[in-house]
C-alpha cells in the first residue's frame, strides 16, 4: 500500500523554511480542499490523483519520494 506522508512533509518544510504550514495555508497554496488534505494525512491508502501529489510537492518543496511511502504488504504464511 502507498501512503502519503503529508504531516512529515509539512514538518520538513517547517524545519527548512522556518514557516509553519497549517492545512488552511497549504490549501491556499495548492488549491486542494482542507478536507482532502486532512484525508491524505489521516487515511493510509487514500486514493488521490498524481496532480494532487504534484501540487503538494511544489508547495512543500519536496519530491514525490519525500511525500509517498510504500508500506510492505503483509506476507502470507507459508505452510510446509
Amino acid at each position: 500500500m502507498i501512503s502519503v506522508k503529508l504531516r512529515e512533509a509539512m514538518e520538513s518544510y517547517r524545519r527548512r523554511n522556518g514557516a509553519r504550514l497549517t492545512y488552511e495555508l497549504l490549501s491556499e497554496k495548492t488549491g486542494i480542499a482542507v478536507p482532502t488534505l486532512q484525508s491524505l494525512a489521516a487515511r493510509p491508502g487514500y486514493n488521490t490523483r498524481l496532480s494532487t501529489i504534484e501540487r503538494l510537492c511544489h508547495a512543500l518543496e519536496c519530491t514525490p519520494g519525500d511525500l509517498l511511502e510504500l508500506a510492505p504488504e503483509a506476507t502470507e504464511r507459508n505452510e510446509d
